[in-house]
């Protein structure tokens, strides 16, 4: 086997990687395999010699688990440090990530996240220890780093180092052509973008200080030159989403920079003139309230650039007062409903005339961890009583986040695992599923009330007679419309009722000469009876008066019926 990096042939395997439930994974690709294949592209391994493949592809195709066999080196970078569900695709499972290194001939390298270690399954209220899975090499630090000091070693070895910002200005450009190889390219696709890591706080939990005491900032010129590299390669949907906290950008890792996030978002809409998505994840309520001016600023400079249905994840972890100091969490419950309010009042707004003509531009989104150190029965109630308060203030929450801890190596929790989280199962199930029968469902009807038109909904999946699909972006809501429709097809929908998590709606405009009957009884108020009048009556050349109808329904083919 060559050595040469210009002889060198690699493939890259996606399992998915950090929080996967944000997206239902498929129409996501993460910074680790760009910046993966661009420091290959630096170390001197030619484009052409590098192959992608997610997880789900090979799973689909047999056929390609020849460029995991026969290549000089296979690397796999998963791992997550999120639990949650998914919509359309799963992260690689612990089975076949060791399938992978037994399938390969040539070297093999495993990095990302799973450095954090591995549980027995992708869930919470599990304890992850550290395992190599049969690889000839494991990434303790930056895979991507490990990837090219392993290449230019001669695939002999490498030390576990973090990377500088310097090498990724230039890996995630040279690394921006694999977007091509995923298979979602380039209709569905969201890129992730990292403006930062580390953190200056130090929740129990939380995995981000691993990356660093102090928080390192990409400049902006460097974040929008990885922009513009994805833009030529097709991409027009990004999430700046590798942050602790978005406000905090480009400052001294505290207190919001409002300068340079107007720099950062206002380059990003200059490099790409046809974006269709601009989303963000984690925003920290702490900064929120400990400089409110600056902190609104610096919302509204997010506002004014992104792309409506965005959401700021608040980590509030628990409204108990006792878990929050045994946590070392840096927000207490009266703070972060402040902060909530303020994001309302600067960022809730919609676009266009109508008010219910599309999602808010920025709404918060509460994230809650159970089976922290210092749980009782009392946590519960506490965050009961935290997002009853804010629904009764007449506020609005994207998405009520609830999960398990999962315990890694190296955070505090390490010590006491998932113990407490497998204590109160069964009453964190109970808890959860009043969550979402009391908070969530009437929390989603004041996010995308009856008429909302959600554009560009991709229709992905059949099930129980209806077709499901989604809107790219962060925590995109799963939308169901009635009946069998294509799959691949892009449509703008109308929403007409309210589940947990979920919307129902129906094709927008609705042609009331050729909708079926599904579709005309989904229109809130129209029932079974006054459906089966409109289609008897059919051809109409205009909307017929009746309730409701208008909000959702045209003529598109007068003097026609099906």
């Amino acid at each position: 086997m060559t050595a040469d990096p210009a002889e060198l042939s690699v493939t890259i395997v996606d399992g998915y990687v950090d929080e996967p439930a944000h997206f239902g994974v498929p129409p996501y690709i993460s910074t680790y395999p760009r910046y993966v294949a661009g420091a290959l592209v630096d170390a001197g391994v030619p484009e052409a010699r590098i192959t992608y493949h997610t997880i789900d592809g090979l799973r689909e195709e047999r056929r390609r688990w020849g460029d995991v066999e026969d290549a000089d080196l296979m690397i796999y970078v998963g791992g997550m440090t999120v639990p949650g569900k998914y919509v359309g695709g799963t992260p690689a499972e612990p089975d076949e990530v060791k399938r992978l290194a037994w399938t390969a001939d040539g070297t093999t390298l495993m990095g990302g996240p799973v450095r954090f270690g591995v549980g027995e399954e992708n869930a919470g209220a599990q304890e992850t220890e550290r395992d190599d899975l049969d690889y000839d090499f494991v990434a303790k630090g930056d895979v991507e780093a490990a990837a090219y000091d392993l290449v230019h070693g001669g695939l002999e070895g490498f030390g576990d180092r973090m990377r500088d910002n310097d090498e990724i200005t230039r890996w995630a450009r040279r690394g921006a052509f694999v977007v091509e190889h995923h298979p979602n390219h380039p209709e569905y696709l969201i890129a992730e973008m990292e403006t930062s890591r580390g953190c200056p706080y130090r929740c129990s939990f939380c995995t981000e200080p691993l990356y660093g005491a102090d928080p390192s900032f990409r400049s902006p010129d460097s974040v929008v030159g990885e922009v513009a590299a994805l833009a030529e390669h097709g991409v027009t949907d990004f999430r700046l989403g590798r942050q602790a906290d978005i406000l905090a950008y480009g400052g001294d890792g505290e207190a919001p920079n409002p300068d340079a996030l107007r720099e950062l978002y206002g380059g990003i809409r200059e490099a790409v003139p046809d974006l269709s998505t601009l989303h963000l994840d984690n925003m920290n309520p702490i900064t929120v309230v400990e400089w409110p001016e600056k902190s609104r600023e610096g919302i509204r400079i997010i506002a004014e650039h992104n792309t409506p249905g965005d959401t700021a994840a608040f980590g509030l972890e628990s409204a108990d007062p006792v878990v929050q100091e045994q946590n070392n969490l840096n927000v207490t419950a009266e703070e972060c409903f402040r902060a909530v309010k303020i994001v309302n009042e600067e960022a809730g707004w919609r676009p266009g005339e109508d008010p219910a003509n599309g999602l808010p531009k920025l709404l918060p989104g509460i994230n809650l961890v159970h089976g922290l150190q210092g749980e009782s029965e009392e946590t519960f109630d506490h965050n009961r009583r935290f997002l009853q308060r804010v629904y009764d203030a007449g506020l609005i929450l994207r998405r009520v986040n609830i999960r398990q801890v999962m315990s890694f190596e190296g955070t505090e929790m390490s010590d006491t695992g998932a113990e407490i989280a497998h204590e109160h199962k069964k009453l964190f199930k109970q808890y959860k599923r009043e969550v979402r029968e009391e908070i969530d469902n009437p929390m989603l009807k004041r996010v995308a009330p009856p008429g909302t038109v959600l554009e560009d909904v991709h229709l992905e999946y059949h099930q129980d007679g209806k077709t499901f699909g989604r809107q790219l972006g962060t925590y995109p809501l799963l939308v169901a419309v009635p009946g069998e429709r294509p799959l691949g097809e892009v449509i703008d929908v109308a929403v007409t009722d309210h589940g947990y998590r979920s919307v129902t709606g129906v094709p927008y405009p609705l042609d009331v000469n050729s909708a079926s009957m599904d579709e005309l009884t989904a229109i809130p108020g129209l029932g079974s009876g006054r459906a089966g009048d409109i289609v008897v009556d059919r051809p109409y050349e205009r909307v017929p008066e009746v309730e409701n109808l208008d909000r959702f329904a045209t003529v598109d083919s007068p003097g026609s019926a099906d």
